[in-house]
C-alpha cells in the first residue's frame, strides 16, 4: 500500500470504526471483546485490497457479515451454552434514563441467548435496516428462509425477554375483542 493509499484507510478507520464496532458487537451478541476481534479481523482482510475497494464501509460491512456466518456455521454442531437468568423487570417510564439502560442492558443479554443466526437475521434485519432480499443475499439464503428465520427468532427474543414488550404499544399487537355471543332477533 502506498502513502496515499495508507492515509486513506487511517482516515476511513479513524471516522468510521465506532460505527462498525456498533454492528460488530451486536453481530457478536453484545461481545465486546468479541466484535473488536470481528471489526480487526475484517480491518485486516480489507487493508490487503485497499486500492481496488470502491465502497469501504460497504465492503467492510460485508466482511463483518460473512465472517459471523463462517463463525456461526462452524459452531452449527455445538450445543447452545446456558447463561444466567435474566433480570428481573420492574416499572418503567418513558423518560427514565436509567430504565433506558436497563431495557439496553436486558436487549443485550437476550441477544446473546440466540443463536449467532439468530442474531445475525435481527441485526441485518433491524439495526442495519436492510430488506429481506439484500439479507437473503449476503447471507447466501433464500428470501423466505430469511423470513422464517426471523420469525423465529423475534418469537424467541419475546420468550426470552417478555420486558421487551414495554418498547412497543401493546394495544397494537391485540386485536380488538369480539363478543360473540348468541343475540336474540326480533320481528
Amino acid at each position: 500500500m502506498d502513502a496515499e493509499g495508507l492515509d486513506g484507510f487511517r482516515e476511513f478507520v479513524d471516522n468510521r470504526s465506532s460505527a462498525l464496532l456498533r454492528t460488530a458487537v451486536l453481530l457478536c451478541g453484545g461481545d465486546r471483546h468479541a466484535g473488536e476481534d470481528l471489526l480487526q479481523n475484517a480491518l485486516v482482510k480489507a487493508a490487503g485490497k485497499w486500492q481496488r475497494i470502491d465502497e469501504p464501509e460497504a465492503y467492510v460491512r460485508r466482511i463483518l457479515y460473512r465472517q459471523q456466518v463462517s463463525r456461526w456455521r462452524l459452531k452449527w454442531g455445538r450445543s447452545e451454552v446456558s447463561v444466567a437468568e435474566p433480570p428481573e423487570g420492574g416499572a418503567r417510564t418513558a423518560g427514565d434514563t436509567a430504565a433506558a439502560a436497563e431495557l439496553r442492558v436486558v436487549m443485550r443479554e437476550a441477544l446473546g441467548r440466540l443463536t449467532a443466526r439468530q442474531r445475525t437475521m435481527l441485526v441485518l434485519r433491524y439495526f442495519e435496516d436492510l430488506p429481506e432480499a439484500d439479507v437473503a443475499r449476503l447471507l447466501g439464503c433464500s428470501v423466505g428462509t430469511v423470513r422464517s428465520t426471523t420469525h423465529r427468532s423475534l418469537a424467541r427474543l419475546r420468550t426470552l425477554a417478555p420486558e421487551l414488550a414495554a418498547l412497543g404499544p401493546a394495544d397494537a399487537e391485540q386485536p380488538p375483542s369480539r363478543d360473540y355471543s348468541p343475540v336474540e332477533v326480533r320481528p
